[in-house]
């Protein structure tokens, strides 16, 4: 069984994700209030958030080599990035950030070993599952069993929410609708994925909640009625 997916966004008034000034600390503070014990993070979205190419390094301290002493105790969400491809090479600087415990790195049977000796030397934690690509439902079921994960925040791009929305493994959609309008035509809405075909349909939701929140920012809750599925 997969944990409870619930994806999570900021999003201008036409559903943009970049291009208008979103209030990070708003979208985190109300991320922090939630009870998760992993946030799921796409690579892009990493790479987009740090500001670094696919495979570019930073200066690493000696301490990006040792073992980390991690609390029992300590309640924070695991921070769990799909990265076949080993295109993320600061964990250091993952590890540094205030609402995350550890990382976990979803691999497939296609990563490359030096990429995983990569992670072994900085004693960064991965699972492989799926060959050419990571196999998303495989992971979350695995990080139900092994990590005791049950509930899960994603926190990512179009790309990610695409496959998982396309697959039926989300059960809540979160937005902070803000009052901003982006408009153009390069496409970076929360839900990227092919178009739908003849035989299908688009995903129901039902409204839990809307709240206006500070700044004329709402904030909804939706629940997933079902997946996409054929007529």
């Amino acid at each position: 069984m997969i944990p409870l997916v619930i994806l999570y966004n900021a999003v201008s008034l036409d559903g943009r994700i970049t291009g208008f000034n979103a209030d990070v600390e708003l979208y985190y503070d109300l991320a922090s209030k939630w009870n998760v014990d992993a946030v799921l993070m796409g690579s892009n979205t990493v790479l987009k958030g740090f500001g670094v190419k696919p495979g570019e390094t930073l200066e690493e301290s000696e301490e990006s080599f040792k073992p980390r002493v991690k609390d029992p105790e300590d309640k924070l969400p695991l921070l769990v990035v799909p990265d076949s491809k080993g295109r993320i090479r600061i964990w250091s600087e993952l590890l540094k950030m205030p609402y995350i415990n550890d990382v976990l790195v979803l691999c497939s049977r296609s990563t490359p070993t030096e990429y995983l000796d990569f992670l072994e030397e900085r004693y960064i934690d991965y699972l492989v599952v799926g060959y050419q690509q990571v196999d998303l439902e495989n992971a979350l079921e695995e990080l139900n069993t092994k990590f005791g994960v049950k509930r899960v925040r994603v926190d990512s791009g179009g790309i990610l929410n695409g496959v998982l929305l396309r697959a039926g493994m989300v059960d809540e959609v979160h937005l902070l609708i803000h009052p901003e309008l982006v408009g153009g035509t390069t496409t970076n809405s929360i839900f990227q994925a092919p178009d739908l075909d003849d035989d299908e349909v688009p995903i129901k939701l039902y409204l839990e909640s809307m709240e206006k929140i500070k700044d004329d920012i709402i904030y909804l809750q939706y629940r997933i009625l079902d997946g996409m599925f054929k007529l």
